[in-house]
């Protein structure tokens, strides 16, 4: 990911905390242990540390907790480009995974593409690190809904 590829201005002077806020609403992030380590435009981190309860039979974190970490990286990296009244939705996103996720903790980073008024796209690396050796472990592209006027349920 090239972060310094687009800069991009958002909408909402407060997108940092309302992106927070949103997140901890989220209570499968917080069953995971995921954390949202950096907010900024167009751009966010979540981290997960290894938790056995979070593994497939081989010992190494679920691809599905894999696509769930991208999946909020990406789409919170979206709502930080959204107006103040307006939640998002995943439309649909590929995941590729390309090593196993096998580390003390997975870093995923969302960015946005292309952002619109309806539709923004966004893409997703996620990284697993071992003895501080980062390893691309998968990558996701997506699509974003933006629902204008409708609050998350609080």
């Amino acid at each position: 990911m090239n972060r310094e590829a687009q800069i991009f201005q958002p909408k909402d002077a407060a997108y940092a905390e309302r992106v927070r806020e949103s997140f901890g609403l989220q209570q499968a992030m917080t069953l995971i242990g995921a954390e949202l380590a950096v907010v900024e435009p167009g751009y966010t981190e979540i981290h997960l540390p290894f938790k056995p309860e979070i593994t497939q039979q081989h010992g190494v974190i679920h691809g599905g907790v894999v696509g769930m970490i991208a999946d909020s990286a990406a789409g919170y990296a979206a709502n930080t480009l959204t107006p103040a009244d307006t939640s998002v939705l995943t439309v649909e996103y590929k995941l590729n995974l390309v090593a196993p996720a096998d580390g003390e903790r997975l870093v995923a980073r969302g960015e946005v593409i292309k952002p619109g008024r309806t539709l923004l796209i966004t893409r997703a690396e996620v990284f697993v690190v071992k003895q501080e050796q980062w390893t691309l472990c998968a990558v996701m592209q997506q699509t974003i809904m933006a629902m204008h006027g409708k609050k998350e349920r609080v």
